[in-house]
């Protein structure tokens, strides 16, 4: 049985209809969850994802990290409590002594949990697979944090500086990683895959997991890959290889 509550989730999903609020004049919620490209809705045809080759990913190298702080406006993390949509991590096998790099993220699940909890439904899943938060109808509960396997998301405790225009952020809100969606709908890819192959490392590849040309589905189609905490079949969008 999928251990995600799905009576939950149609309780929650179907709230969530009802909530066409205005944002701002002229802007109502349910629009915003649609997030529509110019031209063209979210599809679920598509399911947007990462590929991480550990293997490729250089200890001690934070080029992700600074390019997703510049391109959304988070200072650099210097306490526990500071807001971080991605961070490094070294990872030990307990069997081999081998370590690994990696960047940890918003896992993008076909499945999130942080969605289920959400008493508002401020946490909404797209239909092409990128999970969001609306800072508009978000109350701070940290409901979602706390149901959050992964520990991507960030509570806001201070007023927020050098914001963003395609990214505001929000004293007493939750955030995590939104995959550059505002790149992604002008068909661009997110600000960490440009760095870290600027880096020269090309460690992360971004692409439709559902389009069986693209390199992503050809490289998890080739290769052994890794979801992290699988048992828990949130069924992420991020992958790794390497683990």
């Amino acid at each position: 049985m999928n251990p995600v509550d799905a009576s939950r989730r149609s309780f929650l999903g179907t709230s969530a209809a009802f909530a066409g609020v205005a944002l701002a004049p002229g802007v109502l919620l349910y629009e915003y969850a649609a997030a529509k490209a110019p031209g063209a809705a979210a599809s679920p045809a598509v399911r947007w994802g990462m590929l991480v080759d550990t293997t490729r990913c250089a200890t001690g190298c934070t080029a992700c990290v600074d390019a997703c702080n510049s391109e959304h406006g988070l200072p650099k993390a210097t306490r526990p409590t500071d807001a971080q949509w991605i961070r490094k991590v070294e990872l030990k096998d307990l069997r081999t002594g081998a370590v690994r790099s990696a960047p940890v993220m918003c896992q993008h699940c076909a499945e999130p949990p942080c969605v289920d909890v959400c008493p508002t439904g401020a946490s909404f899943k797209r239909a092409d697979g990128i999970v969001l938060v609306d800072r508009h109808t978000c109350i701070g509960c940290r409901y979602c944090m706390m149901a959050c396997p992964y520990k991507a998301r960030s509570f806001v405790h201070e007023p927020t500086t050098g914001q963003k225009t395609d990214t505001p952020r929000g004293k007493g809100c939750v955030e995590s990683c939104n995959l550059c969606v505002h790149r992604v709908d002008k068909g661009g890819t997110p600000a960490c895959v440009e760095a870290c192959a600027e880096a020269g490392h090309r460690a992360i590849v971004f692409g439709d997991l559902n389009d069986p040309a693209s390199e992503i589905a050809r490289r998890v189609r080739a290769a052994t890959t890794t979801q992290l905490r699988a048992d828990l079949r949130t069924d992420n969008g991020v992958r790794y290889q390497g683990l």
